[in-house]
């Protein structure tokens, strides 16, 4: 395709013509920011064929995307579904493009697109579950600064998005972060992100509950489903794939406490529960923002800050969340609290998997 052009800024939720071939080639860009060479390949590839002369029912539906290709992640919905027939062997052909060996990419991939067209299919229906562990480090490192903000350090964790409940078991895990110790001495798994700028607050601090919701929850004790949340990954990042294998044996362990219901109903219903003295109830959210819908979103707002004006000392209310911005292909972790820091405020800059925190909180 010559040479490629960097990231395109854009409405995300545009429509219409010439939006799906953006969507694309942003999503390359983004793919390259980020070290997925070869998650840039394959989305590359299928713009080509989408470029071409080649037609199917699967072909026309991408083409004529009646959503908004950005907002929905239309690219990363037809990759996560190839990407499941490299893993699960029924497609052999994607070897070459899966292990960095040359070949003719636009080839393959019109191949792959004619010949399982009614298995990719189903994989425009619903947004990526994009449900990576390592984003937990960021909930911990902002729970350590609220604390030090004079917050209880208790906290009963909201999670919107929860995909499979991986960052609901984040009280299982192990942390490093910046030299800061945190979490269980024998841990499910363990997290050290590359970390720069100064160390986050040193605080004791304790999860007492986790709950979260998605609209469409996924069971890690499924094969079936597991391995549509491990199509998602991109394969460059292979510690992601031993993350998953960890995760799953915890959730067969103890499932995480997940409930099927959109992230609006969630955050009313759960603000609504009684809260505990000396407990911080802490909303959560990583790369799902950009999935809610406007009105859902402004639903979330209302409640928080609803919520935050009823907030007090004893119980306050926070919102710690790792979303895109996609002006500089870069991650922020953010937080808002009630009583006393109603401004959000950015703790961090973050790798969107974890693997690197850039703490500029001080």
């Amino acid at each position: 395709m010559g040479d490629r052009p960097g990231y395109v800024l854009m409405d995300m939720h545009q429509k219409g013509e010439g939006m799906v071939r953006k969507a694309f080639l942003n999503q390359v860009a983004y793919c390259q920011h980020a070290g997925a060479e070869t998650t840039a390949r394959v989305v590359e590839a299928i713009l080509s064929v989408l470029e071409s002369d080649t037609s199917n029912a699967l072909l026309e539906r991408i083409r004529q995307w009646q959503g908004a290709p950005s907002a929905d992640a239309l690219p990363l919905r037809i990759t996560g579904g190839i990407h499941s027939l490299h893993l699960s062997g029924e497609a052999p052909e994607l070897m070459p493009i899966y292990r960095g060996i040359p070949a003719d990419d636009q080839a393959i991939l019109t191949e792959l697109m004619i010949a399982h067209e009614a298995q990719l299919m189903p994989w425009l229906d619903g947004p990526p579950q994009t449900n990576e562990a390592g984003r937990s480090s960021n909930f911990i490192a902002a729970m350590l600064w609220l604390a030090a903000e004079g917050l209880p350090a208790k906290f009963e964790c909201l999670e919107i998005g929860s995909s499979a409940g991986i960052n609901l078991m984040l009280d299982r895990y192990g942390y490093s972060l910046g030299g800061v110790n945190v979490g269980l001495p024998v841990p499910v798994m363990r997290f050290d992100p590359e970390w720069k700028g100064p160390p986050p607050p040193s605080q004791a601090i304790e999860i007492v509950s986790t709950r979260g919701c998605d609209i469409a929850p996924v069971d890690l004790t499924d094969a079936r489903e597991a391995l549509r949340l491990k199509a998602y990954i991109w394969p460059e990042h292979t510690v992601r794939f031993d993350r998953m294998e960890a995760a799953i044996r915890a959730a067969k362990d103890r499932a995480p406490d997940l409930v099927k219901m959109n992230a609006a109903d969630f955050v009313e219903q759960e603000l609504q529960q009684p809260q505990d003295e000396g407990v911080t109830r802490l909303l959560m959210h990583s790369i799902v923002w950009q999935y809610v819908p406007e009105d859902q979103q402004q639903r979330i707002t209302a409640a928080m800050e609803a919520g935050g004006a009823k907030a007090t000392a004893e119980k306050p209310l926070a919102w710690v969340k790792v979303e895109a911005d996609r002006t500089v292909h870069r991650h922020m972790l953010k937080v808002r609290y009630w009583p006393g820091g109603e401004e959000e405020t950015q703790l961090a800059w973050s790798h969107p998997h974890g693997a690197e925190i850039e703490w500029i909180a001080g």
